[in-house]
C-alpha cells in the first residue's frame, strides 16, 4: 500500500489551510467572503494596471522621438469617408 503524499507550502499543510479557512468563515460570515475575495480582485487588477502603466512610462523615456513618431503613427486610426445622403447635403446645393 503508497501512501499519498500532499506536498506542504512553507510548513502548512491541508489540516492547517481547513483550518484558516473555518477561522475565515467563523469571523467575516459566509456572506461577506465572496464580497471579500471580489474587492481583492478588483483591487489586484487596479494594482496590476497601474505597475503596467508605469513600466509602459519607464519604457516610452528610453524610445527616441523617430520612435515615438511612429508609434503615435500607428495609434492613431485612419479617417474613413463619410457618406453624405441628399437628406444631408448642404442647402446651397439644392
Amino acid at each position: 500500500m503508497t501512501a499519498v503524499v500532499v506536498p506542504m507550502v512553507a510548513g502548512i499543510g491541508p489540516p492547517e489551510i481547513i483550518l484558516i479557512l473555518l477561522v475565515l468563515v467563523l469571523l467575516f460570515g459566509a456572506k461577506k467572503l465572496p464580497e471579500l475575495a471580489r474587492g481583492s480582485g478588483r483591487a489586484l487588477r487596479i494594482f496590476k494596471a497601474e505597475t503596467k502603466g508605469l513600466m509602459d512610462d519607464d519604457e516610452d523615456k528610453n524610445k527616441t522621438d523617430a520612435q515615438r513618431q511612429i508609434d503615435a503613427s500607428n495609434s492613431t486610426e485612419p479617417a474613413r469617408p463619410i457618406e453624405v445622403t441628399e437628406d444631408q447635403s448642404r442647402p446651397d446645393e439644392r
